[in-house]
């Protein structure tokens, strides 16, 4: 048997007012007098946040405009545009939540990196080590912290750059950055982070090492949306924990149908990945009975509307667009239902799935 020799985070600093170490923590790694680089979510143009990144000589804050996720030419534009501007940069850090920080290690990488980030969609293709890297979480829930992976929708597909030189070299996580974060973001962020639990923890792939993680993450996913009443700042901090803990659980497993079914929403409709991720699972009972019923549980208790009919007028090219990038998952299907996976999520029962959504 191969034995997965996983890539980890180096380093981690957890707690309030961590944020204020980040002078410090990235003082060793700036080389000469090249900037360092800090992609903020727009969300907190001309908020207080801004004024608190400790900027040094040629540093750059950039607003990175996160509506829609991710995109490959996003990358490439803005690697370019560093290129030209600096020659080289110290290092890249990302701010804001799980699209920012996909944003900040994709550009990271593509500084060292020839080509456009489209020709390294998909698993270890990524040949060098991009520029130091640090991750800074406002949004609880992606995993996007500690995850090998960087979600890109490019000109043909949705799908990561997954590969060993994708994990951050340093995330802080602080659980103040989250305290404002508007109610509905919370939840659909929180719930990307209970998706990943329930689809790891009920994966073919499941192991002690990803079981004993997602297990954890569960536990702080239930305190929040199923326990308490009203938010509070220890909220806060279990939802930071919950969404690292998840976030190691799919590093050794995988995630499973509601991600594969969401890819294709995303790459076709633009739909936010947590968002998604909760309009699918609206329609799993078949794969995740449990898991559903307490889901739904959370969203009414939490006074959350799922979109509904978002496929309703769609033409058969475009559900067949959808359904080639969902069917591109093949390890995540392969997780969810087995090796076989093929002869059970054919292309019709697929096409009707979506046809729910």
């Amino acid at each position: 048997m191969q034995f997965r020799n996983f890539k980890m985070v180096d380093y981690v600093v957890y707690g309030r007012g961590a944020f204020n170490q980040v002078d410090e923590i990235i003082a060793p790694h700036r080389k000469g007098d090249f900037p360092m680089i800090f992609f903020l979510d727009h969300f907190f143009e001309g908020k207080p946040l801004a004024s608190r990144v400790p900027l040094r000589g040629k540093d750059k804050i950039i607003f990175v405009d996160v509506t829609y996720e991710p995109k490959t030419i996003q990358v490439d534009a803005l690697a370019a545009e560093l290129k030209a501007t600096f020659g080289e940069v110290s290092g890249i850090i990302g701010i804001g939540g799980g699209s920012t920080l996909d944003l900040a290690k994709a550009v990271a990488l593509m500084m060292k990196n020839p080509g456009s980030s489209a020709d390294y969609q998909g698993w270890d293709l990524v040949q060098q080590a991009g520029v130091y890297k640090v991750g800074i979480p406002t949004l609880s829930g992606t995993g996007a912290e500690v995850s090998r992976t960087t979600v890109l929708t490019g000109p043909t597909r949705k799908l990561g750059m997954n590969s060993d030189f994708t994990p951050f070299d340093q995330i802080v996580l602080d659980p103040e950055l989250t305290k404002d974060a508007p109610a509905y973001q919370r939840f659909y962020t929180g719930m990307d982070c209970y998706i990943h639990c329930i689809e790891s923890l009920e994966g073919t792939f499941l192991n002690e090492f990803s079981k004993s993680y997602g297990e954890k993450a569960l536990e702080l996913c239930r305190k929040v949306f199923v326990e308490k009443n009203t938010w509070d700042d220890e909220c806060d901090d279990q939802l930071m924990m919950a969404s690292y803990a998840g976030g190691m659980s799919i590093a050794y497993s995988q995630v499973g149908v509601a991600h594969a079914v969401s890819y294709g929403l995303s790459y076709l409709l633009g739909t936010k990945h947590g968002i998604g991720n909760c309009i699918v699972m609206n329609h799993l009972e078949e794969y995740y009975p449990a898991g559903v019923k307490e889901f739904k549980h959370m969203v009414a208790k939490n006074n959350i509307d799922i979109p509904v009919d978002i496929c309703a007028n769609l033409s058969e090219a475009q559900f067949d667009a959808m359904i080639n990038v969902s069917l591109g998952m093949k390890p995540l299907w392969e997780n969810a239902l087995g090796p076989n996976w093929e002869s059970i999520m054919t292309r019709e029962k697929l096409r009707a799935l979506y046809n729910k959504l």
